[in-house]
């Protein structure tokens, strides 16, 4: 029996909606002295990152650890958390073709949401965006205390969609997710970027 077509649209933010140039963390990384990779590298160790995405702490403790973790090879404390603050003050860019299906998609009466793993900033970074009237419905790892692809956070999601699992389609740029969404019983697709959009016009029901 064919699948029933989605009424709601579930979208990741970081890697769908909102992408970071890579140049913005190298030249940092540059200026200060510090290896390839490594703001990103620190601050992703599950162990750091994890308590933040899960609301235990905040953003800005999350960063203050970062910088404890850089600050031999920055060159002491004060240069470590001169670097972190540079790195943070970029907060991303827009996938503008991605945000115009979204208003395209709520025009014909679809309920979007966005599912993110993202710590007590979010709010501010939507709002810094643009984005914070663009969708429905916000589900905040942070906010619920516990973070995808746990079966808890998309129950969340579709919740707060006021709409059942099989007619949610959630997009998503990590395998792990698409497949912690579909165990949950939501439709899932894997994002590859902007070449996607035309699947998803075909696929939702508007």
């Amino acid at each position: 029996m064919a699948r029933a077509r989605a009424t709601a649209l579930l979208l990741d933010l970081d890697g769908v909606l909102r992408r970071f140039d890579p140049a913005v963390a190298a030249g940092v990384e540059r200026e200060y002295g510090l290896a390839d990779g490594v703001l990103t590298e620190i601050a992703m160790q599950w162990g750091r990152l994890r308590p933040v995405l899960t609301g235990q702490v905040s953003h800005a403790d999350w960063m203050s650890s970062v910088a404890d973790a850089l600050a031999e090879p920055a060159g002491g404390p004060d240069r470590a958390r001169e670097a972190v603050e540079q790195w943070q003050r970029y907060r991303g860019e827009v996938d503008t073709e991605v945000r115009d299906l979204v208003r395209e998609v709520r025009d014909g009466g679809i309920t979007v949401g966005l599912a993110t793993n993202a710590t007590d900033l979010l709010d501010a970074d939507l709002a810094a965006l643009g984005l914070a009237d663009e969708v429905d419905v916000v589900v905040n790892s942070s906010t619920l205390g516990v973070h995808k692809p746990a079966p808890e956070y998309f129950q969340a999601a579709c919740a707060a969609l006021d709409t059942p699992p099989a007619r949610v389609l959630f997009v998503d740029d990590e395998d792990w997710a698409v497949r912690g969404a579909r165990s949950a019983g939501l439709s899932a697709h894997r994002w590859g970027g902007t070449a996607d959009l035309r699947y998803l016009r075909a696929a939702l029901a508007y």
